[in-house]
């Protein structure tokens, strides 16, 4: 059972990070009818808004001190984060240490033009063009995007730690009534899954409950008849493609301590994550966030040592067998609306 327990909690993990990406693409499919396979660069820029803030708030002042000397009595440089000259040495210590969490307010805003310019720039001009241009243009991009990190950045994976408070592992064993130490599980995987689902929960409040929401959604469903009714329907779906980056850049940042921040870690979570669409259904945003969750803890199970050895190789193909069946059964997916995507 704590095995159980464990590859659950694994699959969540891995879900969230899923279930977000879908969700953003799901949104941008379902308002511009646009595939966008540059969405995955927009995770990747994310992850990488957490490592430059954190290169800015290491921004040091050199000084000289004639009291320390180096071994060849030459006096040594010091170096002093501004943050610690400006705020003292508890405040920007602490600052520094919570860098991944204060990179959220830095990433919002930053994704948010990211979107705008790729929406205005770009993808405007392919809305009435065949999916499958959209999908060259698109996927362009995001190499695009992604040889410009790899040039600034580097190629090799940049470790960006989670806070000193949240390293470590809680043990969730006892809280479920098992002997101490059988389930031990980091914590900050456990504060992605939490994020993910504010987040979800933030965006399914947002169409649900606020005016805004209420007309994109109406615009989902009858673009023409909501702008025969005098609103600039385009305008607010332009925006929800900003909000669409904003997700992907959220989702990025707080991947960045799970998995250190390099250039194509976009695309390692792209094609699964369109896969994910798929399972759950084009244009329906409850089905991709189901179907990311469903998918990540069906992936966490196959990849148990016990499943690999029975069926080796099970775990890179679960998640598209298991597509390849729902899409036999369901050809819509999970809660695929009608007319989506068929001739």
């Amino acid at each position: 059972m704590d095995a159980i327990i464990l590859q659950i909690l694994n699959g969540l993990d891995k879900g969230s990070a899923y279930a977000l990406i879908a969700l953003g693409l799901t949104l941008i499919f379902g308002t511009l009818g646009v595939v966008n396979f540059a969405h995955g660069a927009l995770f990747m820029l994310g992850a990488f808004c957490a490592v430059t803030l954190s290169r800015l708030l290491q921004t040091a002042s050199v000084t000289i001190d004639p009291e320390r000397t180096d071994f060849l009595g030459n006096p040594l440089k010091v170096e002093t984060p501004y943050v610690i000259e400006w705020f003292g040495p508890e405040v920007g210590s602490l600052i520094l240490d919570w860098s991944v969490p204060l990179a959220i307010l830095f990433a919002i805003p930053i994704m948010g033009l990211i979107g705008l310019a790729m929406e205005r720039g770009l993808i405007k001009h392919f809305y009435k063009r065949p999916h499958a241009d959209q999908i060259l243009v698109t996927f362009g991009l995001a190499i695009v995007l992604q040889e410009i990190v790899k040039y600034f950045y580097g190629a090799n994976p940049i470790p960006t730690p989670a806070p000193d408070a949240l390293v470590g592992s809680l043990d969730f064993g006892v809280l479920v009534g098992f002997d101490a130490g059988t389930v031990i599980y980091p914590y900050w995987r456990l504060i992605y899954f939490v994020f993910a689902a504010v987040v979800i929960g933030v965006v399914f409040a947002f169409l649900q409950f606020t005016t805004f929401g209420m007309v994109v959604r109406a615009g989902m469903a009858d673009r023409e008849t909501v702008g025969l009714l005098g609103i600039n329907i385009d305008r607010r779906f332009t925006l929800m493609f900003a909000f669409a980056a904003i997700v992907a850049g959220l989702a990025g940042v707080m991947y960045a301590p799970i998995n250190s921040p390099n250039y194509h870690m976009g695309m390692d979570f792209l094609v699964l994550s369109f896969v994910v669409v798929v399972v759950g259904g084009m244009g329906s945003l409850p089905g991709a966030v189901a179907a990311g969750f469903l998918l990540g803890v069906l992936e966490s199970f196959a990849s148990m040592p016990q499943v690999v050895t029975l069926i080796p190789g099970i775990n890179q193909i679960i998640i598209y067998l298991v597509a390849i069946i729902i899409l036999l059964t369901r050809p819509r997916g999970l809660m695929g609306r009608k007319g989506v995507m068929e001739a």
